[in-house]
């Protein structure tokens, strides 16, 4: 048991010996550090980078300075705030997590793992994050970085989404965090994944862990951990109709909290196969203009969406419209709302179309290209 113990501790100290020499000091999230200030940056760090986060991050302790105002902002401002960032699901649960701390804590995160892990959009990993580096108590984590390293130096087999896998890696991270500095190490290992360790061309020269890395001495840790076994995704269709009335307002509906782009304010959808402009004039009254643009492809997780815009110039603003949320959008003068992010893109090539503009702007040449999510 000794034995164990000392490779452990092995493992540890040079991990913080690297983190005192290399480690990253200065990310904003790393300055003034609060559990409110670790959470909101986890959360936004989870599947994206650290060059994204950062003006995100800025932004959203600029207007929400602590979890009280975050829990009482409306949760259109927190999805605007939000757009272009992706994976829509962690504002939200961002939101609701924020007003349970409030309810239900004060305002004061809870400083264990375990009561973390019940409220909104906090796993396991992102708990133990917030207990090591806000709390500076002992708290293992296993974010993909650290899946990683820790796949990488025991030469673990499988992909990390299965659970047996998974369950090995916790056993091992749980074993090297020590007891003390594990705010530093937790840190430390999230960096050298990010920096060192990396998917592709790892710099193992650089690794302090380099000579006890089974999948380096094997000379493949490109290997580990395992890929996520690959299928094929759907596709689906769509037309997104960009209703525009007299004045130059576009017409956008709030989508079902649940499901894709929840919450989140779009255009109208129609199935490809229905004709825009009798849809439109059945359910917004007279069209004068209509204008197809080339569609082209949005790219989620799960399926591919081939998305059709289609321009409607509406004979004057209808009185109903429908049971959803609606919203008459001035492009030039945008309101703090909560879009997609291929919306907030065709909004603003419709800003350069306004016929507010003093002289509008030709159609520009639309080719098909394709997008992918963060």
């Amino acid at each position: 048991m000794s034995q164990a113990l000392s490779v452990n501790t092995v493992f540890s100290r040079r991990v913080l010996a690297w983190f005192d020499k290399h480690g990253r000091k200065h990310l904003p999230w790393q300055q003034d550090i609060n559990a409110y200030r670790v959470w909101l940056s986890e959360i936004m760090l989870q599947q994206t980078q650290v060059t994204t986060v950062i003006p995100y991050f800025e932004r959203f302790t600029a207007q929400f300075p602590t979890v009280q105002s975050l829990a009482a902002a409306p949760i259109d401002q927190v999805l605007h705030l939000w757009t272009g960032l992706g994976y829509y699901a962690r504002a939200r649960n961002l939101h609701k997590c924020a007003q349970r701390v409030v309810s239900e804590y004060g305002g004061e995160f809870p400083a264990s793992v375990d009561a973390l892990a019940e409220l909104p959009g906090i796993g396991r990993s992102t708990a133990g994050a917030i207990v090591s580096i806000a709390f500076q108590k002992r708290a293992a984590i296993l974010d993909g970085n650290v899946k990683r390293v820790l796949a990488r130096y025991h030469a673990v087999e499988g992909w990390p989404g299965q659970s047996d896998v998974v369950s090995q890696l916790w056993d091992i991270a749980e074993t090297y965090t020590p007891k003390t500095r594990a705010n530093h190490y937790t840190q430390a290992m999230m960096d050298m994944g990010a920096t060192l360790c990396t998917r592709s061309k790892p710099k193992c020269d650089q690794c302090p862990l380099r000579d006890g890395c089974i999948a380096y001495a094997q000379g493949n840790p490109q290997d580990y951990p395992g890929k996520k076994p690959k299928k094929a995704l759907p596709e689906k269709t769509v037309q997104l109709l960009m209703l525009r009335n007299p004045a130059g307002d576009l017409l956008l509906q709030q989508r079902p909290a649940q499901g894709i782009w929840g919450g989140l304010w779009s255009f109208p959808e129609l199935a490809l196969e229905v004709d825009a402009q009798e849809y439109a004039e059945d359910h917004y009254g007279k069209v004068i203009e209509i204008e197809t643009w080339n569609s082209y492809r949005h790219t989620f997780s799960h399926y591919h969406l081939d998305i059709t815009p289609v321009l409607i110039q509406l004979a004057k603003s209808p009185r109903t419209i429908g049971e959803a949320a609606t919203h008459w959008y001035n492009p030039h003068q945008p309101d703090a709302l909560g879009l997609a992010a291929p919306v907030k893109k065709l909004l603003e090539k419709l800003a350069q179309l306004d016929p507010r503009n003093n002289a509008a702007l030709p159609t520009p040449k639309r080719t098909s290209s394709v997008k992918k999510t963060q």
